[in-house]
């Protein structure tokens, strides 16, 4: 398995407290695009009877982000990052039940402070 950037020092903001940037690096992304199964929408399909939670769903969407996530982390570490800041997802439609999500963000060097 590749080397990737610990996920602690992953933010949504553009500082890690504790940390100072010393290089950054670039633009890194984690690309996966998933579509939906018969049997899952089917499955789906009998849970909207029901209403609340559609889990199905749930659990694809969250399996689309951690795999983006993941490789994001990958091309991050590839790059000789740290650390990625300013990290944020985006999700498309790209045909009928097929989705692309995206994980992406600026891939740094960061040292602890003091």
């Amino acid at each position: 398995m590749a080397a990737t950037v610990q996920q602690h020092l992953v933010s949504t903001c553009n500082e890690i407290p504790g940390y100072r940037v010393v290089r950054p690096l670039g633009i890194v992304r984690g690309l996966t695009v998933r579509s939906r199964s018969v049997v899952g929408n089917i499955g789906a399909a009998l849970q909207t009877l029901v209403g609340g939670n559609i889990t199905i769903y749930t659990e694809l969407c969250e399996k689309a982000r951690g795999e983006a996530f993941e490789l994001m982390l990958q091309h991050a570490a590839a790059m000789g990052a740290n650390a990625v800041l300013g990290m944020r997802y985006d999700a498309n439609e790209v045909a009928e039940g097929v989705t692309e999500v995206l994980a992406y963000g600026t891939a740094v060097q960061v040292q602890p402070q003091g």
